[in-house]
């Protein structure tokens, strides 16, 4: 299919240019929203190593605005940012009924919070201090949840990734 551009409305009838990143091949695609750097580039070179095309967002709102183009099957996010938290992704997910799964890459999450947001739907918790290198793991897993769930790429793409 190729990027595309399609108009979204929000709710107060605003047009938002968003860029479909759909794909034909069976690419997994992940999104990143952080606005810490370091962790972003840690991130991006982690997947980039392990053949995944990821796109970053510094803000909620700028995440959530490509969580909606329908075009990721993983978002690894920071719990909360200025404007809002993982859970306005989950509510766009079921609204638009989007089937990416949500890691969290967080510093300090204590084991009540971890089996909460296990409990809301987060797929995983990837502590920011020590796991960043093994992200591309998290990302496999989350992939093939994703491919459970009828959103994610083809086995093959996982199988592929998994012996690399």
């Amino acid at each position: 299919m190729g990027l595309n551009t399609q108009k979204q409305e929000s709710k107060d009838k605003v047009s938002i240019p968003v860029r479909l990143l759909r794909t034909t091949s069976n690419e997994g695609r992940i999104l990143i929203i952080c606005d810490d750097d370091a962790i972003t580039e840690r991130l991006n070179i982690a997947f980039r190593e392990a053949g995944f095309i990821s796109v970053c967002a510094r803000s909620m709102t700028e995440g959530c605005r490509y969580a909606k183009s329908g075009g990721f099957q993983v978002v690894f996010t920071v719990p909360v940012l200025q404007d809002g938290s993982w859970r306005r992704l989950a509510d766009i997910a079921s609204q638009y009924d989007l089937g990416f799964v949500v890691v969290l890459v967080t510093r300090g999450f204590d084991f009540h919070q971890y089996s909460t947001a296990l409990e809301e739907g987060v797929f995983d918790v990837v502590d920011a201090l020590h796991d960043l290198p093994q992200a591309a793991d998290a990302a496999r897993g989350a992939l093939w949840a994703a491919y459970l769930k009828g959103t994610g790429p083809s086995p093959d793409l996982i199988s592929h990734t998994l012996a690399a």
